[in-house]
């Protein structure tokens, strides 16, 4: 079908109209954080409702749930979806980028960052604001007040070192403990779904206790040695940069030994049964 040149200019103009409106402002450095954000929020929306839709349709166990199990459910579909993000993301900066390489000369390595690792920190801000909004909404469902400690303090060094440019190396390294979700929600699927004495629930309980011993407990005590050794760049951060730094991940590695030894109580339980 013909279309008229002045439908198609006005094509034209509307086109880099939205052009320079997400270079000049949704993409512009000092707008980039933001954006993040909002970005991360819309993402877990689209991870909820898919986790949802793809459940009805093909897992049989979901349909016969309440709806407040169904709630539970697709929230931890979508914290699934944003770990395997944020792992990766957080995996590629601490092991693989040079950019807090102690090689790198150009500056203290506790004040670098780049565009990537802001966009990776802001989607993640996303998820914490939309997870802790769903946790309030429905508490003491989703989690109780320890959830609420973790997501609250999550929220804040997250933010602070995306929008300060601070400790995003330890930001980063704090974020790779993202790793135990997926286990820890397929644990509660398979018991759910009616799969506790499967093999799989077995064998997700012995992923559970490896990988969180790896992520939870060893790494965090290779981030206190590495704030311990660059020291002398710690504390030429902001006030509120250096208490983060040495305060949240000091809090957290307490509540992952908590939760750590749980673990370790619930391995022993169920092997105890197999036996």
């Amino acid at each position: 079908m013909a279309v008229s040149t002045e439908t198609v200019i006005a094509i034209k103009s509307y086109q880099n109209q939205a052009e320079a409106l997400v270079k000049n402002y949704l993409l512009a450095d000092p707008f980039i954080p933001y954006t993040s954000v909002l970005g991360g929020i819309f993402a877990c929306k689209v991870a909820y409702d898919l986790t949802q839709l793809i459940s009805t349709f093909y897992i049989k166990a979901y349909n016969g749930l309440t709806k407040i199990q169904r709630i539970e459910w697709n929230n931890r579909g979508m914290s699934t979806i944003h770990a395997i993000f944020i792992t990766a993301m957080s995996l590629y900066f601490v092991f693989w980028s040079d950019l807090f390489s102690d090689q790198r000369h150009t500056g203290l390595v506790t004040l670098r960052s780049s565009q990537l690792s802001i966009v990776g920190l802001g989607v993640s801000v996303g998820y914490f604001f939309a997870d802790l909004g769903m946790i309030l909404l429905y508490y003491p469902t989703l989690g109780g007040k320890e959830y609420v400690i973790h997501h609250s303090l999550s929220t804040i060094a997250v933010a602070y070192s995306m929008l300060s440019g601070e400790m995003q190396l330890y930001t980063y390294m704090c974020l790779i403990s993202e790793v135990t979700t997926p286990e820890i929600n397929m644990r509660w699927y398979l018991d759910t779904a009616g799969l506790k004495r499967s093999a799989a629930y077995l064998i997700n309980g012995l992923a559970i206790f490896l990988v969180w011993l790896m992520a939870r407990i060893l790494l965090f005590l290779y981030l206190f040695h590495h704030i311990y050794v660059h020291y002398d760049q710690v504390i030429q951060m902001s006030f509120f940069g250096i208490l983060l730094a040495f305060l949240v991940p000091a809090l957290l590695f307490i509540m992952n030994l908590a939760w750590f030894g749980k673990i370790i109580k619930g391995l022993k339980k169920t092997l105890a049964k197999r036996q």
